[in-house]
């Protein structure tokens, strides 16, 4: 039993330290981050669970001797671990509020209102189970082939909707992997039960897929948006909207910047493929790899593009590399957007977000909030924990604000 005991501690503290202090470089990045997302995001449970354990260990007998003082100091460690990564998610809420309050060009309120789908709850259940307030039209073709990337999803609340702003989603997974059932969940849940017309989209995936398919689809969505949404209760000439995470986060950003961009839109180059507005979770926002902005992981994104998306090196097509990357096309018609990033991601480097700021900044006026997230992983959205619920709350503000205001004519 002590021997089993003193493991499970050493197991415990080795998960908080991971999440505490993880690793850049590939290809420990990798794991660090399939670690150190789960005991981030779930360092409550994982301090409950701690305690717990500690409790009935002194119940059957603590260890003695040597055993005993190190399950005792891995179980001190974890337990103050964890406390730590849950501190510092429970201030999240505080960091978006600032980082809202910050921005120039929108008023933004604090909610009025209680979450419609985000109750407390569900931040201890952490699982997004799909809620009684939410209704889902599944696996709707927006291009008429039988190709399963080419289905959509479209959530809206369960009473019905009318002239509803509108929200496109573009899930992550390295361009390789992924789909529009899996990810960002407590984002599309919540807008949906506030009253959003929310389209989540699957997208033809590499290495079948050579870029840009990846993008095209991503057109085709807005596309498809535009002229079916009304449909559904949406409105997207009141206000559209495109969101997504990591490798989805950069199809938003690049959808966002290159509206009518014709390459990108074969056969309906003459369709408005323009949004109102962004929202990036740690997006990758730079495809060239840059190390003065993407460290570590810049080597690794570039093999992963050249062997799998673009299917050429860098070398030979640093001008698609530059064409692919948000932060080389952004242009004072920049819509407003959100960006959020977390200081301990190890995929994506949170340098590529604060490159992508500072560029943004210097090039147009539009609204944009940015959100660093202290201690925050990759994939931060996925689950329904304490930072994923500041996250979403700080996003439904920012974009109620931008709908307002765009009924006011007060944001360009």
């Amino acid at each position: 039993m002590g021997i089993v005991a003193t493991v499970l501690f050493l197991v415990l503290l080795a998960l908080a330290l991971i999440a505490l202090a993880p690793v850049h470089r590939p290809p420990l990045s990798t794991l660090s981050f399939m670690i150190g997302f789960a005991a981030g995001e779930l360092a409550g449970q994982l301090l409950v669970l701690t305690v717990v354990l500690a409790w009935v260990v002194d119940a059957l007998g603590w260890p003695s001797g040597i055993l005993g003082t190190i399950a005792l100091a891995a179980a001190v460690g974890a337990a103050l671990g964890f406390g730590a990564l849950l501190g510092v998610a429970l201030c999240s809420r505080r960091v978006v509020g600032r980082a809202l309050a910050r921005t120039r060009g929108v008023e933004v309120h604090r909610a009025t209102r209680r979450p419609g789908w985000l109750r407390w709850w569900r931040t201890w259940l952490a699982a997004p189970l799909h809620g009684a307030g939410v209704h889902v039209h599944r696996d709707l073709a927006y291009v008429e082939d039988g190709d399963r990337a080419h289905l959509l999803d479209v959530l809206v609340p369960s009473a019905g909707v009318q002239q509803a702003p509108v929200m496109v989603f573009v899930h992550g997974g390295a361009w390789t992997i992924g789909s529009k059932e899996q990810q960002s969940l407590p984002m599309l849940f919540e807008l949906a039960s506030r009253g959003w017309v929310v389209v989540s989209c699957n997208y033809r995936l590499s290495p079948k897929a050579t870029w840009p398919d990846h993008i095209v689809d991503v057109k085709r969505v807005l596309a498809w948006a535009k002229e079916n949404a009304a449909a559904y209760g949406g409105d997207p000439a009141r206000f559209l909207a495109i969101s997504g995470n990591s490798a989805g986060g950069h199809l938003a950003a690049l959808a966002a910047l290159t509206p009518g961009e014709a390459a990108w839109q074969p056969g309906f180059e003459d369709v408005d493929t323009s949004v109102d507005a962004c929202v990036s979770l740690y997006g990758v926002l730079d495809m060239t790899g840059d190390p003065a902005s993407a460290g570590h992981q810049g080597r690794a994104l570039q093999a992963l593009l050249g062997n799998s998306v673009m299917k050429q090196l860098i070398a030979d097509a640093h001008d698609t590399y530059e064409a692919s990357s948000p932060i080389h096309r952004l242009t004072e018609h920049a819509p407003p957007f959100l960006v959020l990033h977390g200081t301990k991601d190890t995929l994506v480097s949170v340098g590529i977000a604060r490159a992508f700021v500072a560029a943004f900044r210097a090039l147009t006026t539009a609204p944009l909030c940015y959100v660093e997230l202290p201690w925050a992983q990759h994939g931060y959205d996925t689950l329904c924990s304490t930072r994923c619920s500041a996250t979403v709350v700080g996003i439904t503000q920012f974009l109620d604000a931008l709908v307002a205001a765009r009924a006011t004519r007060a944001v360009p």
